[in-house]
């Protein structure tokens, strides 16, 4: 089971937190391309607690690094607008994802450990 870390229950992130649905809907053709998702069901490419997506196949590194390019355009555009840092944003967005994502799907903890959805 997936717990809150105590930062992400502090009062600014609570601005985030709304912002992250309008921006989910806006972009989500960004991020959930048809691409990531064949990529995330055949575990080339897993989430992480950080809102990046992790490469867990060498072949999926160029695919991972564009994903994260565009998340982190977001995640500094938000963070900018809260003022609150770029990994406080990403860790309410993974947060976001985790909830979307499919069964199944490969989810890093921040300890390292990959567990399946």
């Amino acid at each position: 089971m997936l717990r809150l870390p105590s930062i992400l229950k502090t009062k600014p992130l609570v601005g985030i937190l709304s912002a992250v649905l309008l921006t989910l809907s806006l972009y989500g053709t960004l991020v959930w391309a048809d691409n990531l998702e064949q990529l995330r069901t055949s575990g080339a490419i897993g989430e992480s607690y950080s809102g990046y997506v992790v490469a867990r196949n060498s072949s999926a590194q160029a695919e991972a690094n564009a994903i994260n390019t565009k998340r982190r355009a977001i995640y500094q555009e938000k963070a900018a607008t809260q003022g609150v840092s770029v990994d406080q944003v990403g860790k309410v967005y993974a947060m976001e994802i985790f909830k979307k994502i499919p069964a199944g799907t490969w989810f890093q903890k921040e300890n390292g450990q990959w567990v399946q959805k």
